[in-house]
C-alpha cells in the first residue's frame, strides 16, 4: 500500500484527466496518477513477457508540463515501471511511439487546446487504445485505496521525431506529390518543432507562422475551431495568395484549415473531402464514424454521393478512437478538428498526418481546394457554440433538457447529449467533457429556419436557467 490520494473529481473526466494547475492539479496528482497506472497496468494488462511494463512518456509546451512529467515519471519508475520518455511533441507522437517502441502504454501531459493555466494527462494502453471513461475513474478508485506495486523501474529517453516525421510522409506518395504553396500555423502548441522538420521535406512553397513552441500561447488561443484563431492563418493565406492554411491546436492532435479563399473547412466537411480518397482505396464495405455535432449534409453526401455509411457516435477523441476499433472503420472525425485515418495509417487522431493526407489529396486532384469544397451541399449552421455552465451542473441540464424534449413528443436522438430534429433541420445541446461549459449547434436549409432552431434551443435553456446566451 501507499498513502491514499483523492483526486479533484473534476479532474477526472470522460476522456482524459484535466484541470487548473495550482488549483485541481498539482504535482502530488501526477506523482498518484503514475503510481496507479503502474497498478492499473498490473491488474488490467497482464504481461507474457518476464520483465517490466513499458510506458511511454511525452509532454507538450506548456510552462508547468516539465514539471508534471517528472512527477509522473517518479511515480511509474518507483512502481517498477520501464519509463521511455519520448521528451517535448505533440501527442500523436507520443500515440506513435507506443506503436513503434511496443509500449504497453503511453501518457502525455497537455492541456490540449486549453488555456495556458490548464493542464492533464492523455493516456493510452497498447497498441495506443485509448483509456478513458470508467477506466479513468477506476484510476482514481486506485490511487484513493492506495493501492500499489512497488519495484525499481527504470528511465531512458528516446528521440524519435525524425522516426515519426518519416512515417507521416508516407501518407505523401510521390505520386501524389504537387508543389502547392501552403500556410501552416502550429498556434505556439507542440506541434513546432515537428512541423519545421516536416516541411522541409515536401515539394512547394511553405509560410509558417508561430512555430516556436510557447506554452503561454502569445499569438492566439490553441484552438483551430474558433474562427477568431486563424484569423492569422487566413490573413497568410489571403495576402501570399497560399492554395490552402493548416493550423492545429496545443497539442497536435486536432486541425483546422482554411482553403485559398480563406473559407474555413469544418471538421466534417474535412471527413467528407478525404473520404472519397479513402473509399478509393479500401471500398464502401466499412463505416465513416462521425461525431454527432456533424453536418446532416455532409452525412447525405458521403452516403448519396460515396456510397459509404455514415455512423453517428458521441462526442471524444477517446470515444471515436473505441468505435473506430470496434467497427473497423478506416475513417472517422469531429467538429472540433479530431480526425483519425486507418488507411495506411493506425486509426489515433493525429492533426499532422491528416494535413499530409490532405496534401495528397489535393495530389490526386485536378481541382484546387476552394473548388472541391463548393462541391459539398450548402447549408446554413452555426459554429461549435460553447456557453458557460459550471461543472456541477452542466450533465444535469442536459439532462432537464432531455426529459421535457421527450415530455413533448420531439425527435430525440440520445447517443450524447440531445439532438432534436424538427422540419427545419436540427439542433443539438450536449454537456463538455473538457471545460465547464455546455455544447451547442444547430444546422438548417434556410437562413429563416436557423433562426427558428436557435430559437428555440434558446427556449431551452432559458427554461433550464440559463437566459440570452451569445449565438
Amino acid at each position: 500500500m501507499s498513502a491514499p490520494h483523492r483526486f479533484d473529481p473534476t479532474l477526472l473526466r470522460e476522456y482524459d484527466l484535466r484541470g487548473i494547475v495550482g488549483q485541481a492539479l498539482g504535482e502530488p496528482d501526477a506523482l498518484a496518477l503514475g503510481r496507479a497506472l503502474a497498478m492499473f497496468l498490473k491488474e488490467r494488462e497482464p504481461l507474457t513477457r518476464p520483465v517490466p511494463h513499458r510506458v511511454c512518456v511525452a509532454r507538450d509546451g506548456r510552462l508547468s508540463s516539465p514539471m508534471l512529467a517528472a512527477r509522473l515519471i517518479e511515480g511509474l519508475v518507483a512502481s517498477g515501471v520501464e519509463v521511455i520518455d519520448v521528451g517535448l511533441g505533440p501527442t500523436p507522437m507520443l500515440y506513435y511511439a507506443v506503436h513503434a517502441l511496443g509500449a504497453d502504454g503511453g501518457v502525455m501531459v497537455t492541456g490540449s487546446h486549453n488555456a495556458p493555466n490548464y493542464n492533464g494527462f492523455k493516456l493510452c494502453a497498447a497498441r495506443a487504445q485509448p483509456i478513458y471513461g470508467e477506466d479513468i475513474k477506476s484510476l482514481g478508485r486506485i490511487a484513493a485505496d492506495g493501492r500499489a506495486v512497488f519495484g525499481a523501474g527504470s528511465l531512458r529517453a528516446h528521440d524519435l521525431r525524425d522516426d515519426y516525421v518519416a512515417r507521416l510522409r508516407q501518407g505523401l506518395p510521390r505520386e501524389r506529390e504537387k508543389p502547392l504553396r501552403v500556410g501552416w500555423d502550429p498556434g505556439n502548441g507542440a506541434a513546432g518543432d515537428v512541423l519545421a522538420r516536416l516541411v522541409v521535406t515536401l515539394p512547394g512553397h511553405h509560410v509558417v507562422l508561430n512555430a516556436a513552441i510557447d506554452g503561454r500561447f502569445p499569438a492566439h488561443h490553441p484552438d483551430p475551431t474558433l474562427p477568431a484563431n486563424l484569423a492569422q492563418l487566413i490573413a497568410a493565406v489571403r495576402g501570399e495568395r497560399l492554395d490552402l492554411g493548416i493550423a492545429f491546436d496545443g497539442d497536435g492532435d486536432r486541425i483546422g484549415v482554411v482553403d485559398g479563399r480563406g473559407r474555413i473547412i469544418w471538421g466534417d466537411q474535412l471527413v467528407a473531402l478525404l473520404a472519397r480518397d479513402v473509399i478509393a482505396n479500401q471500398g464502401t464495405g466499412r463505416p465513416v464514424i462521425l461525431d454527432v455535432k456533424s453536418s446532416a449534409a455532409v452525412t447525405a453526401y458521403i452516403e448519396n454521393m460515396l456510397g459509404a455509411r455514415v455512423m453517428l457516435w458521441k462526442t471524444g477523441h477517446s470515444l471515436i478512437k473505441a468505435k473506430m476499433a470496434e467497427t473497423g472503420a478506416l475513417l472517422g472525425g469531429e467538429m472540433s478538428g479530431h480526425i483519425f485515418i486507418a488507411d495506411g495509417y493506425y486509426g489515433f487522431d493525429d492533426a499532422l498526418y491528416a494535413a499530409v493526407r490532405v496534401l495528397a489529396m489535393l495530389g490526386g486532384a485536378d481541382d484546387p481546394l476552394a473548388a472541391l469544397l463548393d462541391r459539398l451541399p450548402v447549408m446554413h449552421n452555426t459554429p461549435e457554440l460553447r456557453i458557460d455552465c459550471a461543472e456541477a451542473r452542466k450533465f444535469e441540464l442536459v439532462r432537464e433538457v432531455k426529459e421535457r424534449l421527450k415530455a413533448a413528443g420531439a425527435d430525440v436522438l440520445e447517443i450524447d447529449g440531445a439532438r432534436v430534429t424538427t422540419n427545419d433541420g436540427w439542433w443539438l445541446l450536449r454537456a463538455s467533457n473538457t471545460q465547464p461549459a455546455l455544447v451547442a449547434r444547430a444546422e438548417a436549409k434556410t437562413p429563416d429556419a436557423l433562426e427558428r432552431l436557435k430559437a428555440s434551443l434558446r427556449r431551452e435553456l432559458a427554461a433550464s436557467g440559463i437566459a440570452d446566451p451569445e449565438f
